[in-house]
């Protein structure tokens, strides 16, 4: 199978900034304790009347703008998301609709929490591999503030709003991403009701059991991605983890040895963003330089399902 390789990301966030002061206001918490047990400071949400759909528009647009691609060169769109604005039309046709992409094309939702970034960029590589045209455009959006049980102070500091997005170019020759997915079904940890579902559709997490199971995920997916591709640490130009939490990130860190130039943090502005993380890490790291063409990243993610998965991917 020919695989993948990313030729331009973008993203979008609202304007509405959501600081650990502002919480302290509404449930009995603090910037101190927020920060030290989390990394967050600040989060993104949905003003009223903003929609998601917008932001998710916006971040593929600057992706298709960065890859300099046109919409007529669209494979395929997928739009990784718990909380799409409507179950029908899905995310992806909507994305379809606005941005004019070809109507001969595969486009629709995936929902792997926030591990979802990862499923889709694997399933876009198995799309594009059957497809005439060979750029797909792969995106992660969420709009968590409105699954917020405000009075839960367990959950409602963690979450924030946006989209991130990359287009992705399948080649003859090219390396397989190496996805390595996983998934176990437990509504235990982590449950977000749907909309046949009696109870009103908060998001519920038990946040020690989860950070729990994170720390044993992710070393596990950089493992066995590392295995499957034949690399080590030091092949890797760049370490992307899904920003939950910071403490995950930095025991990954120390256990890997990773140094401070591989690795990134955005969760202090950004929160838990769900499917958004990772892209709109990538976008950052673009933007800022610190990652382009011929850079080889190992993205890793964990959530709800509970889900897992981590790959090996390139910037054409």
């Amino acid at each position: 199978m020919n695989g993948i390789k990313i030729r331009g990301t973008g993203r979008g966030v609202p304007s509405k900034l959501v600081t650990n002061r502002d919480l302290e206001k509404i449930v009995d918490t603090s910037d101190e304790w927020i920060t030290a047990r989390t990394g967050i400071r600040t989060r993104h949400h949905c003003a009223e009347g903003e929609r998601i759909s917008a932001i998710t528009a916006q971040a593929a647009r600057r992706a298709l703008e960065d890859a300099g691609v046109s919409p007529d060169q669209i494979g395929a769109c997928l739009v990784a998301t718990a909380t799409p604005e409507t179950l029908v039309p899905s995310a992806a046709c909507a994305l379809q609709r606005d941005l004019g992409l070809p109507q001969d094309i595969p486009c629709f939702d995936l929902n792997a929490a926030c591990t979802g970034f990862l499923f889709a960029l694997h399933t876009m590589e198995c799309l594009l591999n059957a497809s005439p045209r060979k750029f797909g455009l792969v995106v992660g959006a969420e709009n968590l503030s409105r699954v917020i049980n405000w009075a839960d102070r367990g959950t409602c500091i963690l979450f924030g709003d946006g989209a991130g997005a990359a287009v992705v170019e399948c080649r003859e020759g090219w390396p397989s991403i190496s996805a390595v997915l996983g998934c176990h079904g437990n509504s235990e940890l982590l449950y977000l009701p749907g909309p046949e579902s009696e109870e009103h559709g908060y998001l519920s997490m038990e946040g020690t059991r989860v950070f729990k199971f994170a720390v044993e995920a992710v070393p596990w997916c950089v493992d066995q991605v590392l295995k499957k591709t034949g690399r080590t640490v030091e092949d890797i130009d760049f370490f992307v983890f899904h920003q939950a939490n910071a403490r995950i990130i930095d025991l990954a860190v120390r256990k890997y040895h990773i140094p401070p130039e591989k690795y990134y943090k955005n969760i202090a502005e950004y929160g838990n963003t769900s499917a958004a993380s990772i892209p709109l890490v990538l976008s950052e790291l673009r933007e800022q330089g610190k990652i382009g063409p011929g850079s080889r990243i190992l993205a890793v993610g964990f959530g709800g399902g509970l889900t897992w998965g981590g790959c090996l991917i390139e910037f054409a």
